[in-house]
């Protein structure tokens, strides 16, 4: 998967913005949407957080306190430096990460968790949890015309093809699944919740 977001990397954004391939999409309050997720991810407490597989930095810039992303595409991370140049950045891996036990107050996660196939999200969870106290993670909320877990073929605007693993998510049961929670967001497009 790292070829694919490195090729991705320039163009991840317009996925979030809304323009180039996702220009013709309709997505009915998502604009609207993106900025309430936004304001919920400002609203959490201040803490020293991992930002763990932090892409371009378009939810790494929203997140308070002290910030490191990793992410293990140095085109991801080179776009992140751009959005987000008050964090710290890592080359690495998600399930394997190089930090010590609890050196974070934080680890948030953004669209990340439901790319992970069962035995990826058990290594992801166990990293999360010996490397930070709390857990928030923001994926995409169920869309009754697409199956809540499925293998899609996305299209780069390089005309290249890639088979890419993904999840949809209810507030409620993504919290169990954490293991307990609460909802930061709830919405059409996004759920957020904090473990």
């Amino acid at each position: 998967m790292k070829a694919y977001y490195d090729t991705r990397a320039p163009e991840y954004d317009e996925w979030y913005r809304g323009n180039g391939r996702f220009a013709d999409r309709e997505r009915p309050g998502w604009d609207e949407e993106i900025d309430a997720l936004r304001r919920a991810l400002e609203a959490l407490p201040a803490a020293r957080t991992l930002d763990v597989a932090c892409g371009t930095g378009f939810l790494t810039r929203h997140l308070p306190g002290e910030i490191v992303g990793l992410d293990q595409s140095d085109a991801m991370l080179d776009e992140a430096r751009r959005q987000a140049p008050d964090a710290t950045y890592v080359r690495g891996d998600a399930l394997e990460l190089p930090f010590e036990d609890g050196a974070f107050e934080r680890v948030f996660s953004g669209h990340f968790y439901g790319h992970l196939e069962p035995p990826e999200r058990e290594e992801f969870l166990g990293e999360a949890r010996r490397v930070g106290r709390e857990l928030v993670i923001v994926d995409s909320a169920v869309q009754p015309e697409v199956p809540r877990e499925e293998w899609q073929e996305r299209t780069l605007n390089d005309g290249s093809r890639w088979q890419v693993f993904k999840r949809y998510f209810e507030p409620d049961a993504l919290a169990a699944e954490l293991g307990g929670g609460n909802t930061v967001f709830a919405g059409r497009w996004f759920v957020a919740v904090r473990s």
